[in-house]
């Protein structure tokens, strides 16, 4: 079998916040294989984020990598000294932020930016820069001779591809991209979703695609990690994951989202109630006070995540139940009575 060009293993990530520390991510597990596409999904505030900005090591000044490894290509991205992981930065793994026009400086041209990443970063010279910046452009599906426009003039749809684009300036292997779609129509959505999968498709990259939208997973991803405050519930195939969810948290979220296209399949049932709060979490399943499903040891003991299949992991004491807690997922009075 395959390397996976990433491999995450027991991950901790940890806020200082005042005199407590709060651990966003605890224990994450997960591969990425090379040339796939990785949704990481969940509801807000359950360490997604986190996640792909420590892949990164760019994470905010009250944070800090804990525990655990985060192995590319067999480099331990944690234990880099700071020179080692800023040379990986760009080259080997980039980022797309949520906010095009957030990271996108109003006062240059997208071309002057794209130009401090080839010739700062990449080496090259002016006229190969202004090569690859039309190279990039065209690759996103913008006329190149919207090189010398202003972040502002740029439609959100456009300046997401700008940023992708950064992204994809030096070749990188990995490309993580954090909420790409959220602040856009979905028509637009379906738009960047498709530029973004033949973009993949044709470079043999691997993409991270951070989202709380299952809907968004089930139509561009090939595998899928599912997190519940700051640990995985479910990783899988997309199809084994979404298509047969093992986690009452993964039937929770298919319920909840309409399809891409803006059509749903049924009802709409929202799960109710919020996340735990991480700095008082609870003893045992993390899901368990929302779960209609949950039982004495939920609610005491945590599970373990462990393989059920090939490829398919999940952390739930009910695992072997699955087919018939599905069948009562789907329904919506399933859920209002849990709440």
């Amino acid at each position: 079998m395959t390397e996976p060009l990433l491999s995450v293993r027991d991950l901790k990530v940890s806020y200082e916040v005042g005199s407590a520390r709060i651990d966003a991510v605890d224990g994450a597990s997960f591969d990425v294989p090379r040339g796939t596409i990785m949704g990481l999904v969940g509801e807000s505030g359950c360490g997604k984020t986190t996640v792909a900005r420590a892949l990164t090591r760019v994470i905010a000044d009250n944070a800090s990598i804990s525990g655990g490894q985060m192995l590319f290509e067999g480099k331990d991205l944690v234990s880099l000294s700071e020179r080692q992981m800023n040379a990986l930065r760009w080259r080997e793994i980039a980022f797309v932020p949520q906010s095009a026009m957030n990271s996108l400086d109003p006062v240059y041209t997208v071309e002057y930016q794209l130009n401090e990443v080839l010739r700062r970063r990449g080496g090259l010279d002016k006229t190969q820069a202004r090569r690859r910046c039309e190279e990039l452009f065209e690759m996103v599906g913008i006329e190149k001779g919207r090189l010398s426009d202003y972040p502002h003039q740029f439609s959100g749809g456009m300046r997401q591809r700008v940023a992708i684009a950064l992204a994809l300036a030096l070749n990188p292997k990995l490309v993580i991209a954090d909420e790409p779609v959220t602040a856009l129509d979905v028509i637009v959505q379906r738009q960047i979703l498709d530029q973004l999968r033949e973009l993949q498709k044709a470079l043999g990259i691997s993409v991270i695609l951070v989202t709380h939208d299952i809907s968004v997973v089930a139509y561009v991803c090939d595998r899928t990690v599912v997190m519940y405050a700051g640990k995985v519930a479910e990783s899988g195939s997309m199809e084994s994951t979404l298509m047969r969810p093992v986690h009452p948290y993964t039937m929770g979220l298919r319920n909840a989202f309409p399809d891409l296209q803006g059509a749903a399949s049924g009802t709409l049932t929202p799960i109710e109630g919020a996340p735990p709060n991480l700095a008082f979490p609870p003893p045992g399943c993390r899901f368990a006070e929302r779960c209609p499903f949950s039982i004495d040891v939920c609610r005491t003991t945590q599970p373990p995540l462990r393989e059920i299949a090939s490829g398919h992991e999940v952390a739930c004491h009910r695992a072997g139940e699955a087919t018939r807690l599905r069948e009562l997922a789907a329904r919506t009075e399933t859920w209002i009575t849990a709440a």
